[in-house]
């Protein structure tokens, strides 16, 4: 937009503004507008329908002096029900947009099935490259284990956590992740698979606990935080949004992230009672580190 100074901490703000102003007739509540600087998501339950918001926005943009990008817009169709068929032709500029089966956003991963096997995945490599860029303090003999393991947990792990309170965790995404920590660990205390010592002992050394433990500690913060916040709130929406006629394919159910919260607080063994109280959540969610 001209005008706006790129890199200015003022240049988002003014911008969502004038968005906001010149599109406030048209924008829906989320998840089905959802407005993030200057990137717009559309959701719908049929294409023909997005086609006609898709329309209604490019109209409403251009009578005002901006444009669609046509080369930054991407579709997305996540046909859970498999109910859904005919080509996926969504138009924009007389052009049909390419249909994705995966969609990057910022540091975050969306899969059309629904699953987080790239998010995973763009995790794990995320931590090798903070690991690898520290590898000369990380495996220096000369530097004590219980340092090591204090940068780790500041650097390394809070990249490999990023936004995994938000997955709905299987069996296998915990094992990937404990595997790629685990690697690390022994590279750390200098020690491979070969010297046949328990993981439990090389965690002690540098005094890590298990990065699915912590992922199940974020994914309670997280839930505390969604519980106390207002109905109307737009991080709750997506919880609330059902949608009518859709039936479920065969198999088994696909995990939800609330049947994994609910795994997680029977294991601890406690109840939505307690997140009215800060002070005792506080006090059962905390996954300690090795002493």
């Amino acid at each position: 937009m001209i005008g706006v100074h790129q890199g200015s901490s003022l240049s988002p703000y003014l911008f969502a503004l004038v968005i906001d102003e010149l599109t406030y007739n048209i924008q829906d509540r989320a998840p089905w507008c959802v407005l993030f600087a200057n990137d717009i998501v559309l959701v719908d339950e049929t294409r023909k329908g997005l086609n006609s918001k898709l329309e209604m926005w490019r109209n409403a943009l251009e009578s005002k002096g901006l444009r669609l990008s046509r080369t930054k817009t991407d579709y997305m169709e996540c046909d859970f029900s498999q109910s859904r068929g005919g080509p996926n032709e969504i138009i924009l500029y007389g052009q049909t947009i390419p249909t994705k089966d995966v969609f990057k956003y910022l540091r975050s991963f969306i899969q059309k099935d629904g699953a987080i096997k790239h998010y995973v995945t763009h995790r794990i490599k995320t931590g090798w490259v903070k690991w690898r860029s520290a590898s000369g303090v990380l495996c220096d003999p000369k530097i004590l284990n219980r340092l090591k393991g204090k940068f780790y947990k500041s650097a390394v792990r809070p990249a490999m956590l990023y936004g995994t309170e938000c997955w709905s965790v299987k069996k296998q995404h915990s094992h990937e992740m404990g595997v790629a920590e685990i690697r690390m660990l022994r590279w750390m205390t200098g020690h491979t698979r070969k010297d046949r010592i328990r993981n439990e002992e090389n965690r002690k050394k540098v005094k890590v606990a298990p990065i699915k433990e912590k992922m199940k500690e974020n994914r309670l913060r997280w839930f505390r935080h969604i519980q106390r916040r207002p109905i109307d709130a737009v991080v709750k929406q997506g919880d609330l949004v059902q949608v009518p006629g859709i039936r479920r394919s065969k198999g088994t159910p696909k995990l939800t992230w609330g049947a994994t919260i609910e795994k997680d607080m029977a294991v601890l063994r406690i109840n939505e009672n307690v997140v009215s109280d800060r002070c005792e959540w506080r006090k059962r969610i905390p996954i300690a580190d090795p002493n």
